[in-house]
């Protein structure tokens, strides 16, 4: 039995809404990881906001995938490094959005990883990021963009997706009120197959598990070289669909479940 490449989501797949784990995820990640097979975390959080999760569950990953993708990290002697990064100008897409959203909120990402931001954004992690006015956003390229607009729903930010022609960038919408862009053509599949390729693991030997609208670049990719795409209970509809496989809620450990299905360390130390 050769090594799996388990790649995770954070937000509603490990942790539940009060950012503690979801039942026997712990305990099935460390089964994982001491039977051998590299699980690593597939997020569109940023590196800041991950780290914690990736030494709270014992992990030791060579890659973390991070930001939607746009950001991959790899462990090095010394630590990590920003080993991949995906830029682009936010010039036009921002310009766009400011025309139809006057009063929300923006942040950008560096490619160093530094935040600027026009106002603070609740239940953002901005520790080291910079207020700055709305002009100095595009100053220069960025890996992601993110805007909360708490006036508007879910609804509201689909319609402003396909009114304004969000065609030229990648873009998810989170569980709450916010969207989220990345460079086009990146999201987590993308970065997850560079990973996969530079480990040499092989398509059918991968999972993933999320419940977001921006999984579904990573289920279709892992579908897609024969692999395994797992949607938590509560994902919307449109998330299950792009999966293979659907799993019990957050809440109720539906991560631990899936997870479980895989090899034990004894199958895979004996080479059964």
């Amino acid at each position: 039995m050769t090594p799996w490449l388990i790649g995770l989501d954070v937000d509603g797949t490990i942790l539940l809404q009060d950012e503690t784990m979801s039942p026997g995820v712990p305990e099935a990640v460390a089964r994982l990881r001491d039977a051998g097979h590299e699980v690593t975390i597939a997020t569109g959080r940023s590196w800041s906001a991950t780290q914690r999760y990736v030494e709270l569950l014992g992990l030791t990953p060579d890659y973390v995938v991070c930001s939607n993708g746009a950001v991959t990290m790899r462990r090095t002697d010394d630590g990590w490094e920003r080993w991949h990064i995906e830029t682009f100008d936010a010039t036009p897409v921002l310009a766009l959005l400011r025309a139809r959203l006057p009063e929300a909120r923006y942040m950008v990402e560096l490619g160093s990883g530094q935040r600027l931001y026009t106002e603070h954004l609740d239940d953002w992690t901005l520790d080291g990021g910079r207020q700055v006015d709305f002009d100095e956003l595009v100053a220069e390229p960025v890996s992601r963009v993110v805007v909360v607009s708490p006036g508007h729903d879910e609804e509201d930010f689909h319609r402003l997706v396909s009114d304004a022609g969000l065609n030229e960038v990648s873009y998810a919408i989170g569980w709450t009120a916010w969207l989220d862009i990345a460079p086009q053509g990146v999201d987590k599949g993308t970065a997850l197959e560079r990973v996969r390729a530079e480990l040499g693991v092989e398509g059918p030997q991968v999972l993933v598990a999320g419940d977001g609208r921006n999984d579904i670049g990573m289920f279709e990719w892992a579908r897609g070289i024969g692999g395994r795409a797992v949607a938590m209970g509560q994902a919307p509809s449109e998330v299950v669909d792009a999966a293979g496989e659907i799993t019990g809620d957050v809440v109720d450990g539906g991560l631990a479940d899936a997870l479980n299905t895989l090899p034990a360390p004894a199958q895979v130390n004996a080479g059964e």
